[in-house]
């Protein structure tokens, strides 16, 4: 099995908040491919990083995890770069790990 986790930012880069709307259509269309989805929404977590320049920025994110049988590179790439455009992000941080239940 996999966990596909991915960060979504709760502000875009002119700090207005994404409406809850945006984040209740990933849950639905999670959920509906997958089965199911876990979203850490009501205490983003904070990311930081430092731009070109040199100076630190940072982000205030949402996580989504989904639990899959297989692994579909294709439709996942695809999806992080449906996000990447209506979120208004350069790049959406999405990662795989494998692991077994127990």
């Amino acid at each position: 099995m996999y966990l596909v986790e991915f960060l979504l930012p709760v502000f875009d880069n002119q700090g207005v908040h994404f409406p809850k709307e945006d984040f209740d259509r990933v849950r639905r269309e999670l959920t509906g491919r997958f089965g199911g989805v876990t979203a850490y929404l009501q205490a983003p977590a904070v990311g930081l990083w430092e731009d070109a320049t040199g100076d630190v920025r940072h982000d205030d994110l949402v996580i989504f995890e989904v639990m899959a049988e297989t692994l579909d590179r294709d439709w996942w790439r695809d999806y992080r770069q449906r996000l990447a455009q209506d979120f208004r992000q350069q790049e959406i941080v999405m990662r795989a790990s494998s692991f077994e239940r127990l």
